[in-house]
Parts: structure tokens; C-alpha cells; sequence
């Protein structure tokens, strides 16, 4: 009887106990509990982790050829003749002799007009013959004064007579010289503006000569491109027709124009059948001295945000840098540019949607694009 309580009494116990743990709530043991919780935990700090890292974008990279390549600077301009005189008359009097005529290539010294001369013809005999006279005069007179028969002053008065007597021949000589008008240099007759037989008064325009070998392109440069060509550079002109001509810079101004700040600049290009004409446009691609260069493509240049024109880069670091450019030439094929180091990763796709700074994921270009512009830049095949 005893043993038959005892065991309902550790029945009664045992329930009790159960129905107070199984209120708790608590079914797992503390080691499954905590190993749980460090999971759910470390899960949300990663997926909080991915939600607050940024997405970095993929970029197209590659380092460029590059080249020694002549700086190219464009500019407009206009040839004009090396030289141009307009010819006029020296004394007034009616044309008696005029043996050119528009378009006539003359050397230099060749006669372009006469004057009627009148009486200076004979002023210039008579005042050789006074010449011959005064001669004879002086050359007795040193006789007699050697042999003590004639004055000292006598003597002088016989010097002085002759040097008037050429100065009066050489007077008389220019006068008849200014009735004749004869080309100062070799060239062409542009323009002839007076008539055989018409009268001309002193001073009057009668011809236009050009010279136009060399022809002289000018134009005006700017003070940027100013220090990047000198004296002696190449230079190529397109004229209005198309034909390319050859040619170097021979004269570069030393001050600039005070309403545009530019520097005129004139080429000269060999131009010995004077085919081409004064006057004509012309646009002047000078070439100075080849310097270290890049060639891009158009589309990668872009602007920075202060709005510099440049291209855009990655560094070591994979971060987003950004170089100014300087334009060396602007070629049907692509742009050649200094000023971009020398292992400097060039974005070449994307680089509008990313900024200085920015970090990225660098990817190489299509390997035939830089094949491509290494073949452009160095003119091979």
C-alpha cells in the first residue's frame, strides 16, 4: 500500500514538471537555439551589406597607340602676289611709246611706257658737249699751270666749270629718264589703265604689275597655336577647287591684331607658271614639329564637369580619372591627342555614364579596334 503511494506521488511530480516546461515555450536544446539565431543574423547583415553596396558598372578600357605625329593647325586665308606696284608717271606729258598690255610677262627693266620727250634729248647732247668742253678747258689749263703760265685760281675756276658742267649732264639725263617707265621687277602686267597718245599727268597711275612667284597665302593664327609654329615650317593649302599645295612658312607677325588678338602668318608656295591667281581663298594646314600622340576615335572625348573637353581613364586603383586633351590633328580617321600619359586606360565605352572618382569595372576593347587605330595612325595596312 505504502509502494502503491509512492509511485503515484512520483507520477504526480513528473506531470507537474512537464507541464511547467512545456509553458515555457522552449522545445530545442540551447546549442540548436543559438547556432539558429547566429544564422538569421549573419543573413540579415548580408543581405543589408548587398542592399547598401553600389553596383559598379562595366566599362570598355585599352591603351592606345601611339605616334609621333605633326601638330596640325587649320586656319583661312587668302594668296595674295609676293609683290605688287602700281607704276606711275614721274613728269606730265603725252604717251608716245606704251609696248605692253594686260597679261604681258615682262623682266625686270623692261620698258612699260614713253613719254613724248621733246626737247630733252637735246638738252642732254648739248650738256655732253658743254662736258667735252669744260674737259679740254681743265686739261689746258693744267698744262700752262705746271709750267708756271697760269694763276692757281685760274686752275680751280677751270675745276669747278667742268663739275657743273656734269652736274648739268646728269640733270639733263633725268629729265629725259622720267619720260620713260620700266618694270621694277620680274612679273606680269595686271592692269594697264591709260591709252597710246593720251595725256598723263605727273604722278599718274598707268600699270599694275604682280609678281606671283612665290604666291603668299596669309592668314591670321591664334595666340593659343602661336608658340607651336616658327620660320621655315611646312604648310599645305587647299584652294577653292580643291587642289592641294605645298609650301612653308615664311614670316610670322610680332604683334597681334588689336580687334581679333590674332597673328597674321604668310606661307609661300612656289608658284611658277602663275597658275595660281592673287586673291583666290585658300585654307592653310601648318605643320610643326612632330610631338608624342595618341589616336582616339571622336566618340570617347567628352567633357569633365567644369566643362573641359578630355577623356576619361582608369587608374590602378579601377577609379574613374579624367585628362584634358590637347588636339594635335583631326584626321578622316580619328582624332590624334596629346597630353594622355602614357599607360593611361582610356575608356572607350561608357565613359558618359560614369564620373571622376567613380569606381568600376574595367573590361579590355575589342582587340581589332586598337589594331584598327594603330593601322590609321601610321598609315599602314
Amino acid at each position: 500500500m505504502a509502494k502503491y503511494r509512492f509511485h503515484k506521488i512520483a507520477a504526480v511530480v513528473v506531470l507537474i514538471g512537464f507541464a511547467a516546461w512545456m509553458a515555457t515555450g522552449k522545445f530545442s536544446s540551447v546549442g540548436s537555439a543559438s547556432a539558429e539565431n547566429e544564422t538569421a543574423e549573419k543573413a540579415d547583415a548580408a543581405k543589408k551589406a548587398a542592399e547598401n553596396k553600389p553596383v559598379l558598372r562595366t566599362v570598355a578600357v585599352m591603351t592606345p597607340p601611339r605616334i609621333g605625329h605633326a601638330r596640325a593647325i587649320r586656319i583661312s586665308g587668302q594668296t595674295q602676289a609676293d609683290k605688287r606696284a602700281v607704276l606711275a608717271t614721274r613728269a606730265a606729258g603725252i604717251i608716245a611709246e606704251l609696248p605692253v598690255k594686260e597679261g604681258d610677262r615682262v623682266k625686270a627693266g623692261d620698258l612699260i611706257l614713253r613719254l613724248e620727250s621733246e626737247e630733252k634729248p637735246a638738252a642732254v647732247e648739248t650738256a655732253m658737249q658743254l662736258v667735252k668742253q669744260r674737259e679740254a678747258e681743265l686739261e689746258a689749263s693744267q698744262q700752262l699751270s705746271k709750267s708756271g703760265n697760269l694763276a692757281k685760281l685760274q686752275l680751280t675756276t677751270a675745276v669747278s666749270a667742268l663739275a657743273q658742267a656734269r652736274a648739268q649732264l646728269e640733270t639733263a639725263r633725268a629729265e629725259l629718264e622720267r619720260t620713260r617707265i620700266v618694270a621694277p621687277f620680274d612679273g606680269i602686267v595686271d592692269d594697264v589703265t591709260v591709252e597710246l597718245g593720251s595725256s598723263v599727268p605727273q604722278g599718274g597711275d598707268v600699270a599694275t604689275m604682280l609678281s606671283l612667284d612665290p604666291v603668299v597665302v596669309r592668314g591670321e593664327i591664334s595666340e593659343r597655336d602661336l608658340s607651336h609654329i616658327k620660320i621655315g615650317d611646312k604648310a599645305e593649302a587647299t584652294l577653292v577647287d580643291g587642289a592641294k599645295v605645298d609650301g612653308s612658312v615664311r614670316y610670322i607677325s610680332r604683334e597681334a591684331t588689336a580687334a581679333t588678338r590674332t597673328y597674321r602668318v604668310e606661307i609661300q608656295i612656289p608658284n611658277p607658271e602663275g597658275r595660281i591667281p592673287a586673291g583666290m581663298t585658300a585654307e592653310l594646314t601648318l605643320r610643326s614639329a612632330p610631338v608624342d600622340a595618341v589616336a582616339l576615335p571622336r566618340s570617347v572625348v567628352t567633357l569633365s564637369a567644369t566643362g573641359d573637353l578630355g577623356i576619361r581613364a582608369v587608374d590602378s586603383a579601377n577609379k574613374v580619372v579624367f585628362f584634358p586633351i590637347d588636339l594635335v590633328d583631326d584626321t578622316p580617321t580619328g582624332l590624334l591627342l596629346a597630353g594622355i600619359p602614357a599607360d593611361a586606360r582610356v575608356i572607350m565605352a561608357g565613359q558618359d555614364l560614369v564620373k571622376e572618382g567613380d569606381e568600376v569595372k574595367p573590361v579590355a576593347a575589342d582587340p581589332a579596334m586598337i589594331q584598327k587605330l594603330a593601322q590609321d595612325a601610321t598609315g599602314t595596312q
